[in-house]
């Protein structure tokens, strides 16, 4: 496992839902992929946030998105291969806090995002599994995930309340709409 890496990094990002921004690195890092180090995942990136005074709610959704989002990238991206490393990036800009999982994409394509049937579940109809990403999906404001050649990307992005985007709702604004 390395440690965090330093957290002075700046680079401009053209991302479709925020424009050209300017994003500072809070840390960058990686586990192996075993059982487990999700909980390593989700304390290095609860301590890369510790100065950014996240609301409690806001960020106990994104702990619990990270921890799912990196045991997914762990089992199904690089199929519980120690050797294969999971990379995890915090980045941080004036409209968004994004939380990066990477992984050596071994594994089948991801799904599109679908809402599980339970009663379809408990019946048999539909696989048992498959709560992962919709889970994520319903924690953060927004899930971007990309796909190249041997790695898969996940993108969890928290919108700052207020920002200017295009995006979904930030997490208050989303709360008040339902």
């Amino acid at each position: 496992m390395n440690g965090p890496a330093p957290a002075q990094a700046v680079s401009t990002h053209r991302d479709d839902a925020l424009g050209e921004q300017s994003w500072q690195s809070l840390g960058a890092w990686s586990v192996p992929s075993e059982p487990g180090n999700e909980r390593v995942a989700l304390a290095q990136v609860a301590a890369a946030l510790t100065n950014l005074d996240l609301p409690p709610d806001r960020l106990h959704g994104l702990n619990t998105a990270v921890a799912e989002a990196t045991m997914n990238a762990i089992e199904h991206g690089n199929q519980n291969r120690p050797d294969l490393p999971v990379a995890i990036q915090v980045l941080v800009c004036a409209t968004a806090l994004r939380v990066r999982i990477i992984d050596q994409g071994a594994g089948p394509a991801i799904p599109s995002t679908t809402t599980p049937d339970l009663m379809a579940k408990l019946a048999g109809r539909q696989t048992p599994r498959g709560w992962g990403l919709f889970l994520i999906k319903s924690l953060v404001d927004d899930l971007q995930i990309s796909s190249t050649e041997g790695q898969r990307t996940i993108d969890l992005m928290l919108y700052r309340e207020g920002a200017e985007h295009d995006g979904p709702a930030p997490w208050g604004e989303r709360a008040r709409r339902a």
